[in-house]
């Protein structure tokens, strides 16, 4: 079997950003969640899909921004978004999906936990991560676990981390260390472009290998001066780099309670046709397949 495991947060933004809006009998704005429900249904009307889950970030801000102020918040973003959270999970259960709304943790977290728990199951053949999301990266195995951007139809298997980045997967954490991710909020070191940060990481994999010595780098793609100011830049950083990495790092110890049969699809719930109508959208359970 495979095991097919949602970015809810991204179908919103998604949805929410790259969609007309959509407004429901009652005045609110519906159009993330509708869109996000008629994602999930392709995807549940696909062949050989059996096993779903949803995670969302039920709050936007989570533990890590207790441990670097800058780290991303809510701040900025569209409050008629925020308030779809709670409406998506809504929609996503009774679409008879698992759901896993994080509030100390992030969506990626849950993810995370859910590839680590069920990743050594003899009964799944592979695990798509159904997202974009360059965190995800690291958690990509040869072929049996995979990032699956469904908008652009690419799947990223463990040759194709290598390609985009230059790294393992289990080098992304400290890629994103060094380079940083303005998404999530934290800048990286300076001078660490990204391939200056390839190159060195995939002959030393983590940042505690990287020697302080430049001289020890031999690598023929950066020179002497280069090396030397980046190696300057990481011995002034390193207790930076490091909360960076750890910022980066996907838990694995989200409190996810169901196990693998609970996440095989049932059918939806008949409360999907009450909450179709409230949301001014009465379409959507003619495309549902299949009914508990």
């Amino acid at each position: 079997m495979k095991i097919h495991l949602v970015d809810g947060t991204y179908e919103l933004y998604r949805n929410h950003y790259g969609a007309p809006p959509k407004t429901a009998p009652d005045g609110r704005q519906v159009g993330a969640t509708l869109g996000l429900m008629r994602s999930l249904l392709m995807l549940l009307n696909t062949p050989g899909v059996t096993h779903v889950a949803c995670a969302f970030d039920h709050t936007i801000e989570s533990f890590r921004n207790k441990l670097y102020a800058g780290y991303k918040t809510s701040a900025g973003v569209d409050p008629e978004l925020l308030a779809q959270f709670p409406l998506a999970e809504k929609a996503v259960r009774a679409l008879g999906v698992t759901a896993w709304p994080m509030v100390e943790f992030e969506a990626d977290d849950a993810l995370a936990t859910a590839v680590e728990r069920f990743k050594n199951n003899k009964a799944v053949d592979q695990i798509a991560l159904c997202s974009p999301d360059k965190d995800l990266a690291q958690l990509v195995s040869g072929k049996r676990i995979v990032c699956w951007d469904r908008r652009r139809e690419i799947v990223m298997d463990e040759a194709s981390v290598v390609t985009k980045f230059g790294v393992r997967p289990q080098s992304i954490p400290d890629w994103l260390a060094l380079v940083g991710d303005s998404a999530d909020g934290y800048p990286g070191l300076p001078g660490w472009g990204t391939k200056s940060t390839s190159a060195v990481l995939w002959r030393f994999e983590h940042l505690e290998a990287i020697p302080d010595d430049p001289g020890k780098w031999r690598l023929k793609t950066i020179t002497p001066g280069r090396a030397a100011r980046l190696a300057e830049s990481l011995a002034q950083r390193r207790d930076e780099a490091a909360l960076y990495r750890k910022l980066a790092t996907l838990r694995k110890d989200a409190p996810l309670q169901e196990m693998l049969s609970d996440l095989k699809w049932q059918g939806a719930h008949v409360r999907l046709k009450r909450l179709c109508r409230e949301l001014g959208d009465q379409r959507i359970p003619e495309r549902v397949t299949r009914w508990q």
